[in-house]
């Protein structure tokens, strides 16, 4: 019995390789989307076994979000990201998502092949080297930062000064001063700058 794969990407031309590609192989492609939202529509509508699936669709749910979406559903499909972003970040939360594997967007066809069967027979899959990769992201420290430093920072990052920061958030000079030292501390940087930079590649911002 051929796998049943779902496409979502938005850009349509990508659609039509990956369909060109896939149907090629001997897999059934039952339906493409251009969004997350219209993705968990056409998946409860046809059960895909595989869906093939974009990390960043403009706007609305990206791939980590539309991944733990669909796992949630009663016939959850397994799920692929594939993708031109190669990110320990991005790689750790498609992964947590429950994706089933991770794919750069310039593996050849054999291997994309490869990875709808496997993933459809429940084993992970994860883009040349992503293993190696994804393992050591995973043993090394996870930084996780409290509500009001990711606060403090999403304000950094925006370029304000302690003072403007301590007045939106309604908090005093020198605890806004105290939260960015722990910022530096747990980020392992030494400005402020570098500490929005750091926590987006990590993915905790």
């Amino acid at each position: 019995m051929s796998v049943r794969v779902l496409l979502i990407d938005d850009h349509p031309v990508v659609r039509a390789g990956l369909r060109a590609i896939i149907e090629a192989r001997g897999f059934t492609v039952v339906g493409e989307a251009s969004t997350g939202e219209e993705a968990l529509v056409v998946a409860s509508e046809l059960h895909p076994d595989v869906v093939l699936c974009d990390l960043r669709m403009g706007e609305g749910m990206d791939g980590v979000a539309t991944t733990a979406a669909l796992r949630r559903m009663p016939q959850a499909p397994a799920v692929l990201i594939l993708t031109t972003f190669d990110h320990d970040a991005q790689i750790i939360r498609a992964v947590e998502a429950g994706a089933a594997g991770y794919l750069l967007k310039d593996v050849d066809n054999d291997t994309i092949s490869r990875a709808i069967v496997d993933a459809a027979a429940g084993a992970m899959v994860l883009t040349p080297g992503g293993d190696e990769r994804l393992l050591a992201a995973l043993r090394a420290p996870r930084v996780t930062l409290t509500d009001r430093e990711r606060d403090v920072l999403l304000l950094v990052d925006e370029g304000a000064a302690n003072k403007e920061i301590a007045a939106r958030l309604f908090i005093s000079e020198s605890t806004v001063k105290t939260h960015i030292v722990h910022l530096l501390e747990k980020l392992g940087v030494a400005s402020r700058t570098a500490a929005a930079s750091e926590a987006r590649r990590l993915g905790v911002l």
